[in-house]
């Protein structure tokens, strides 16, 4: 079947629900967006490979390419979207809509509208105009686990030197971003009857003391670890969950905190982990507390480009603005750990992702085409 127009091929793509979640109530397949994907890479003379996640075969990545070589070049994006609550939105979040120059629908700016543009751009090349490969690459579940990035990594399967990764950047480049760290510290201590501390050993009084001691290590590491680049030049640390116990005349036996750090570029997170580790286990020095300390969420590591990168040189050349930093995480470091040199830039605005109404710019469309036309002969042609 013919390849579409681009915004047919937004439509189609916007109206393939596709939620990534860690909630398992509704978290669901991206198998309709990679079957769209690939018969149009298929029509356009690319080679398609769909990669289903272990052990999840109603996910999957896919990887096309077009012509033959070493090198080459990636344009590549997430098919996933957050969840969404149909009630908050205006338009129909699963339906294009076009309305005040804008392109209303989930995933316009995060980041399914993205491959509309990259297959556009993609199409007025055959594989006898390449000296290098360019390929497409869609994965699954960034949104929640980054399983699909993870596991392409991992497979080797993916050969090429360059990467643009479609983010929502404002048609900005984005060379550096921080990492993002998800833990949990659980206590577990011995419940009895209030009216005698001696009955039990409260957990909710040993969190107090593990609470002020990761305070203190976050300003720690905020005299230790500086950026100027970033807007909020340090690494954040946030206490972002609480629950323990379940009456006020019950010695409180369990307790569980949740935090989140975003390390900056050059920080570890098994380093920091094994730092914080023995600091809080000193700060209880209390008989009968267990402390365990959990990966919510594998991390992500920070994201640095290669020092005197071409594919960034490329991106501001092509774009007119220098590259920057960004504080959310995204799968650029997995891709460099395929060896690739990276660049996150992509033509929607971060403060449209993850909200109610999310639109992407009718005035970006052709811009972002142009770039990644001027990246396709750039890293494949010349």
């Amino acid at each position: 079947m013919p390849v579409p127009d681009t915004l047919t091929m937004m439509r189609e793509l916007i109206a393939a629900p596709s939620v990534s979640s860690v909630s398992p109530d509704i978290d669901m397949g991206n198998l309709g967006v990679i079957e769209k994907l690939a018969g149009w890479l298929t029509e356009l003379g690319f080679a398609v490979d769909v990669l289903p996640l272990k052990n999840q075969p109603e996910k999957a990545n896919l990887v096309a390419s077009l012509g033959r070589g070493q090198g080459g070049l990636v344009l590549a994006g997430h098919t996933d979207t957050v969840p969404f609550d149909e009630g908050l939105w205006k338009y129909n979040p699963l339906q294009l809509t076009e309305a005040d120059n804008r392109l209303y629908g989930m995933g316009t700016s995060d980041m399914k509208g993205f491959f509309a543009l990259a297959l556009t751009a993609a199409r007025k090349f055959s594989s006898s105009d390449l000296k290098e490969p360019l390929l497409i690459v869609a994965t699954a579940d960034e949104e929640s686990s980054m399983n699909g990035a993870r596991e392409l990594a991992a497979s080797g399967f993916l050969q090429a030197r360059r990467v643009v990764i479609g983010e929502p950047t404002g048609l900005r480049p984005v060379s550096m971003h921080k990492g993002m760290m998800m833990e949990s510290v659980h206590l577990h201590g011995c419940s009895g009857h209030s009216s005698d501390p001696a009955l039990g050993v409260n957990a909710m009084e040993g969190m107090h003391r593990v609470i002020a001691e990761i305070l203190v290590w976050r300003d720690e590491l905020q005299a230790r670890y500086r950026d100027p680049l970033f807007r909020v030049p340090v690494p954040t640390l946030n206490l972002g969950r609480i629950f323990g116990g379940d009456n006020p005349n019950r010695i409180c036996g369990d307790c569980e905190l949740h935090f989140d750090l975003r390390p900056l570029p050059g920080m570890v997170a098994s380093e920091l982990l094994s730092e914080l580790q023995p600091r809080l286990q000193s700060v209880l020095q209390q008989p009968g507390i267990e402390l365990t300390l959990k990966t919510l969420m594998e991390s992500v590591p920070p994201f640095a480009a290669e020092p005197a990168s071409a594919i960034v040189d490329a991106a501001e050349k092509l774009t007119g603005t220098t590259a920057e930093t960004a504080a959310y995480s995204t799968e650029a470091p997995f891709f460099q750990q395929c060896g690739m040199d990276a660049v996150v830039l992509g033509p929607g605005d971060i403060a449209q992702a993850h909200q109610p109404d999310e639109f992407l710019a009718c005035d970006r469309l052709q811009p972002m085409i142009d770039v990644l036309e001027g990246m396709i002969r750039r890293f494949c042609v010349a």
